[in-house]
């Protein structure tokens, strides 16, 4: 089984490589699949970093003197560029979300799927797992959970029903979890549970505080006329994405100068985000929520 198959490969380097011989950043290393694309179509004098936090990515680590891994979560960007002496780059991809293969190896606690601990670190030398967030935040603080990550409709009630049934004993795997949860279900069960555990998964990894110091990181980083490359697969992400690439913050707010003009830090290339065609989604049908959003740095 493959690691993670690559989604809109093409229209990513597409978008992605302007200089055949400049440097770039997959900002989501993963399974290296757009790694591998970027590479083949560089010459010699052109750079790739990849970043990811998961110990399990070292095992797709091409052998390829133009490519340089860095263990480590994408909100480090600037840090770690600076340590490998490369202050400013050409273009910057990300994949947000969790891989296939996160989903798809039990032990990882990624999904309702398969019993396991009910772990979900992106990270795992991270110390707080998903059990310890669902036993240890209050009821007020998993109801926010839920319905600010998930945008779980009974949120309030799937709280209360947690904090409650915690108190017999330690909530410690999926199993455990599905028996509070599964009574609760609203309509479809599998979107349900993929709300739920989407949320508590955002949670545990503090995806959108990572996504937020990446973002303003990446802007800095990159050259003008320099892409930003992002797909993103729940509307969280992408509205945090279209905001930054309208407006140069996650709110989307307007920011104007002393003399009144709006700061714009990006041309964005994408109107609308692009989706998989109708193939690319039969094919791979974990494509299928994703939304593509190019960026162009301004000239000052």
């Amino acid at each position: 089984m493959a690691y993670h198959l690559p989604v809109m490969a093409r229209q990513c380097v597409d978008y992605l490589l302007r200089d055949p011989n400049g440097a770039y950043v997959d900002a989501t290393f993963g399974g290296g699949g757009h790694s591998r694309l970027i590479l083949n179509e560089l010459e010699d004098g052109g750079k790739l970093f990849g970043f990811d936090q998961d110990e399990d990515a070292l095992a797709n680590v091409p052998e390829d003197e133009r490519f340089t891994f860095v263990h480590h979560n994408f909100r480090m960007l600037r840090r770690f560029l600076k340590l490998h002496g490369q202050r400013s780059v050409d273009g910057i991809l990300a994949d947000l979300g969790v891989s296939s293969h996160q989903l798809d190896v039990a032990e990882r606690g990624f999904s309702f799927r398969f019993d396991a601990q009910l772990d979900m670190r992106m990270n795992q030398q991270q110390e707080k797992t998903a059990a310890d967030f669902v036993n240890q935040l209050s009821a007020e603080e998993l109801q926010q959970l839920f319905s600010d990550y998930g945008e779980v409709r009974n949120a309030k009630t799937l709280a209360q029903q947690i904090a409650e049934q915690r108190q017999g004993r330690r909530i410690e795997t999926i199993a455990d979890f599905l028996a509070i949860v599964d009574p609760l279900v609203r309509g479809n069960r599998a979107r349900y549970l993929a709300q739920v555990f989407q949320a508590l998964r955002i949670a545990v990894n503090d995806e959108m505080g990572a996504l937020q110091d990446f973002l303003q990181q990446a802007l800095e980083v990159l050259k003008p006329g320099g892409r930003l490359v992002i797909m993103s697969y729940h509307s969280l992400e992408d509205r945090a994405v279209k905001n930054f690439l309208k407006a140069g913050n996650l709110a989307g707010e307007q920011q104007k100068d002393f003399y009144g003009n709006i700061h714009r830090p990006f041309k964005v290339l994408t109107k609308k985000a692009v989706v998989p065609d109708d193939e690319e989604q039969k094919t791979n049908p974990r494509s299928r929520s994703a939304k593509l959003r190019v960026g162009e740095k301004k000239t000052a």
